[in-house]
């Protein structure tokens, strides 16, 4: 929340006391509540006995600890979670349980609906308002945030956002003047974002870039810059999936600096076809020209031009975000131990996280103050797989020696996860890691170590409204299909009545079987004229579907109409957690606990289906098969 409407909520709550009604007791609370940034809760009550109190009061509360917890019924461990002493109920004479008058059903409906209310007048939106917007955050994996001591954070494209046309625009541009410095054909290329989507995949020994549904089923494809049609693509998928451990032939695009190179290669493969690239260049095939598009591409990355253009002027490159500090800000005051750990090196890391925390921090705070651990030049994902030498940063220019621990406070270049734990004597599921690259940050803490994870996936903001603007387009898809499906069934019925009528045998029921041959006739062909206009218009409307997300690809976490996409297959596999940016944090607590939503089987949808459709006709059709 800025400050000027925090201020504006403040200002309007003391003017309007609240009165709020604890359900351990019968106290009426008459003075507003007192929030300071200590997360501090002070009150007065109507009772002589009561007295001022804070959360972190410990004669009042208690917090579980490591050693202590319990896992409660949805298998999260407990660590974390307050509990108020018994002696302090006793002082009040009460007991906690004796004082919940009535079911405890009725109890909490009256307790929520209070809790809803006062949510508003605090101007404080609810979790459950907060997961239903662009900014959400959203649960694949139930996730007790009480319970996680420590968080680490990834930082190119996780703590700071890049513009996507500037800074691969750039890597793209550095990446063109290298294949022209070896003698490949460039002139008159320009960069496209728009041609590719993360998630896609290359098939790198056919030049092509495919979207996959969540069986490696190829839903889409396209050769060079020129989309494939669907008969072209069952052709050449229709009989093999999309396999990510075979990674000489697949190259799954893992996050957004992963643009720059598709882009590339792409617009390479059209040259390579026309036969522009030069004989002395060699025999190239696409394998080939792939690895010459990644060479150039590297080497714009190790020679250091393209980040000292960006160190130069990072608001150019950077998409500022005032929010993202102060969720930070409050994690640490709640007691988490906050890591950075980046593969970038230290000189570029300290300049862009200058430039992107330093202005937001209160007090005068350095971005350096928010993070117990630095560690830089990191070399995921190796650093979540095996053991490497660790080095302490001791001076601005990046003077190094040799250490074995790390400390509070340090800044250190290279080691291990292993030796993070070790020296925080936190391990596993106490830490949560959050970072872009669904493999490099999120697969491999999660299958090496069991961290918990979180996923931040920016274009899930353009992609929740593309949905939201979408709505009428995939209603009207789902009605014609329904239609279709219904016009089918009918039409399928028909006809096998006129097969069992050419063998002499009975239709299916004694109505079918009395059908004139000329009405049966007459209704099949209308119901298959019907039938191939309406699949005309379906195929328009799947065709176009998601079109306001990218126009060749659709929407970025489905594939064709009904499935799920191979990336978001990835991230239900891999990240607990999944937002568009940290920041989003803010919205939420650092105690939030959250729960993962319902998963639907394929004879859930059925039945909702059936329900909406034939109504109380399905319900009989399901009670007299049981």
């Amino acid at each position: 929340m800025y400050a000027a409407e925090a201020s504006m909520v403040a200002t309007s709550f003391f003017r309007n006391p609240v009165r709020i009604r604890p359900i351990s007791h019968n106290i009426i609370l008459t003075k507003p509540l007192v929030w300071n940034y200590g997360m501090k809760c002070q009150c007065s009550s109507t009772s002589s006995s009561s007295s001022s109190v804070s959360v972190d009061d410990k004669s009042v509360f208690s917090e579980t600890s490591s050693s202590k917890y319990d896992v409660d019924y949805l298998g999260e461990k407990t660590k974390g979670d307050l509990n108020v002493k018994v002696e302090h109920l006793e002082a009040f004479g009460i007991d906690g349980q004796a004082t919940l008058e009535g079911p405890i059903e009725e109890v909490a409906r009256m307790e929520a609906e209070e809790a809803e209310g006062l949510l508003k007048d605090l101007g404080i939106p609810s979790p459950f308002l907060s997961r239903k917007s662009p900014r959400g955050i959203f649960c694949s994996r139930t996730l007790n945030l009480r319970s996680i001591s420590a968080i680490g954070y990834d930082m190119d494209y996780t703590l700071m956002h890049y513009n996507v046309l500037a800074w691969e625009g750039r890597a793209y541009d550095y990446c063109m003047d290298n294949l022209r410095k070896v003698g490949f054909p460039v002139d008159g290329l320009a960069f496209d974002p728009d041609l590719v989507i993360r998630g896609l995949v290359i098939d790198k020994e056919r030049g092509n870039l495919v979207k996959a549904d969540r069986f490696g089923y190829v839903k889409r494809a396209m050769h060079g810059t020129k989309m494939l049609s669907n008969r072209a693509v069952s052709e050449m998928y229709g009989r093999e999936l999309v396999d990510l451990r075979k990674e000489s032939r697949w190259e799954f695009l893992n996050t957004l600096f992963s643009v720059s190179e598709a882009v590339a290669f792409m617009q390479m493969v059209d040259r390579l076809d026309d036969g522009t690239i030069a004989a002395q260049l060699g025999s190239l095939d696409y394998k080939g020209l792939y690895k010459a598009v990644g060479r150039a591409l590297f080497r714009a990355h190790v020679e250091g031009q393209l980040k000292s253009e960006i160190m130069s002027k990072p608001e150019l490159f950077v998409t500022p975000d005032p929010e993202l500090p102060l969720a930070l800000l409050d994690q640490k005051e709640a007691g988490k131990k906050l890591l950075l750990i980046t593969n970038s090196d230290y000189h570029y890391t300290d300049t862009m996280m200058q430039h992107s925390f330093n202005r937001f921090l209160p007090n005068d705070m350095g971005w350096r103050d928010l993070f117990d651990i630095v560690i830089v030049s990191a070399r995921k994902p190796e650093f979540f797989q095996m053991s490497h030498p660790m080095y302490e940063v001791v001076t601005g220019e990046g003077l190094m020696r040799p250490c074995f621990k790390a400390k509070t406070g340090g800044l250190y270049s290279g080691g291990s996860a292993q030796m993070v734990e070790n020296s925080l004597d936190i391990h596993g599921d106490e830490i949560l890691y959050v970072g872009d690259h669904i493999y490099t940050d999120v697969s491999q803490s999660k299958v090496h170590l069991r961290w918990r994870t979180a996923l931040i996936c920016r274009e899930l903001e353009e992609e929740y409204s593309a949905l939201i603007h979408s709505r009428g387009h995939r209603e009207s898809l789902i009605e014609l299909t329904n239609q279709k499906e219904v016009v089918g069934d009918l039409f399928n019925q028909l006809r096998l009545a006129s097969q069992r009528r050419t063998k002499g045998r009975p239709a299916q029921t004694l109505a079918a079987t009395n059908l004139d041959d000329v009405e049966l006739s007459e209704s099949m062909q209308k119901l298959l004229i019907v039938m191939q206009r309406l699949d005309q218009k379906i195929a328009l409307l799947l065709e176009s579907d998601g079109e306001l997300f990218n126009k060749r690809w659709g929407f970025l976490s489905r594939a064709g109409f009904w499935d799920k996409s191979h990336l978001m297959r990835q991230i239900e596999k891999y990240a607990d957690i999944y937002t568009s940016r940290v920041s989003n944090f803010l919205h939420y607590t650092p105690f939030m606990y959250f729960r993962s939503q319902e998963q639907t089987l394929a004879h859930d949808s059925y039945s909702y289906y059936c329900s909406k459709i034939y109504g109380s006709a399905a319900d009989d059709q399901v009670n007299s098969t049981l």
